[in-house]
């Protein structure tokens, strides 16, 4: 029997629509509460460590009661740069985010099949 292949994460500079989707959001929120530096793009980590990367954003969100206005001004600061930039990009490489919308209604994930 063959064995499986472990599927990686593209980076968050190679995934769909500049980041748009599930991994890039917690890659985003990971750089904005200081959990890993601006330049980690999460390229290669398998769906374990990105498990283990929400796991990490999800607890340190919870000291701020997961509220952007209880952030402290300097993560404000890198929230607003951050999901600036971040939009900016998605939407030249064609997101729509009505399409997110529709999809979050209609109970779809929005993710794209082989993304992790």
């Amino acid at each position: 029997m063959a064995e499986k292949e472990i599927r990686k994460y593209v980076g968050i500079d190679n995934d769909v629509f500049g980041g748009m989707t599930d991994s890039g959001k917690i890659i985003r929120d990971a750089w904005i509460l200081g959990i890993l530096p601006e330049s980690e793009t999460c390229k290669g980590w398998t769906a374990e460590g990105i498990q283990n990367l929400w796991d990490k954003v999800n607890n340190k969100w919870g000291e701020y009661g997961f509220l952007v206005s209880n952030l402290p001004p300097d993560m404000r600061e890198r929230f607003d740069r951050i999901q600036s930039a971040a939009i900016e990009k998605a939407k030249t490489e064609g997101w729509n985010p009505e399409l997110d919308i529709a999809q979050d209604e209609e109970g779809g994930t929005g993710e794209v099949d082989d993304e992790i």
